[in-house]
């Protein structure tokens, strides 16, 4: 197997090729002045397996463009198998039609991703896990809930409250709660369809005087963390810190949430950011070693 570290991943590709102790296969790309993507494998990949590490947060369509564009030139100069490495996979909250006329994005993106000669999949964190049923290809989700947690719990936060920010996202906080050893909940979050507009609702938890982690996949503008630290400051909780797995912090998103009271962010690398301070190359390691084995 060889690693091909993507332009948006090419410290988490390198990283991961040195764990499992393969080659990383230089790529050169550039982006032409009217924005297309160019990209150009600079190794020999022959009869080879390989792995595209690239994650697609913003700007998510050029990034899926060089996605797809690696995986046509990695099968088009003769790779045995394409896998693709996808820690942040775009498109994946419209996993379904919501209102009357839409697409069904997550779903477009498969099968772009297969025309272009992707073989299998695997992506950290999905919003959704059963959405890669739909997919033309072999595909799994992995998990970084535990090496946050652990991080966490390194840190002094063993019996932290684990919150979810909503009762989708309560196997996260459960997950956390397995390695932190203390409780966990969730709140009750409605989103307008048509507007975006966010509303949450207040529950009966018990985290008066308690440290309280709000643990989510993603924060994009701080909307639900921020409003989530707000109804825990005001039942009482000692401290409030926030994690999630995708930190795309869109905006002004990491002030939003600071303002709200929350004393620090932390993230994984599969989106590099400010609060990028856990990463996932041993988890996808370990899942590309698994998949070498298999």
């Amino acid at each position: 197997m060889k690693i091909i570290p993507g332009p948006a991943s090419k410290q988490l590709g390198e990283k991961i090729a040195e764990l499992i102790g393969v080659e990383a296969v230089p790529l050169v790309f550039k982006t032409y002045p009217d924005g297309e993507s160019y990209v150009r494998l600079d190794a020999t990949i022959e009869n080879d397996d390989v792995a595209i590490i690239q994650t697609t947060s913003p700007p998510q369509d050029t990034r899926l463009m060089q996605l797809a564009l690696i995986a046509d030139a990695a099968k088009r100069h003769g790779a045995a198998k394409v896998t693709a490495i996808v820690p942040y996979l775009a498109y994946a909250r419209q996993d379904k039609v919501f209102l009357k006329g839409e697409a069904v994005s997550i779903e477009t993106i498969a099968r772009m991703l297969k025309a272009a000669g992707v073989d299998s999949l695997i992506t950290v964190n999905v919003h959704e896990a059963k959405v890669l049923k739909k997919f033309p290809f072999p595909s799994k989700t992995v998990s970084a809930i535990p090496l946050l947690a652990e991080y966490l719990k390194k840190k002094g936060f063993e019996k932290a409250f684990a919150l979810a920010p909503d009762d989708g996202a309560l196997w996260l906080a459960e997950e956390a709660k397995t390695i932190l050893g203390g409780e966990c909940g969730y709140l009750e979050k409605r989103r307008d369809y048509y507007t975006g507009k966010l509303t949450m609702e207040k529950k009966e938890l018990d985290v008066y005087g308690k440290t309280v982690i709000i643990f989510d996949d993603l924060i994009s503008t701080g909307g639900t963390i921020a409003s989530a630290a707000k109804i825990m400051k005001t039942a009482g909780a000692h401290s409030v810190y926030a994690a999630c797995v995708h930190p795309l912090f869109i905006g002004d998103a990491e002030k939003r949430i600071l303002d709200a009271g929350v004393e620090e962010i932390v993230g994984t690398d599969s989106v590099s950011s400010s609060v990028s301070k856990v990463s996932v190359a041993p988890l996808i390691s370990n899942a590309l070693k698994e998949l070498k084995s298999g």
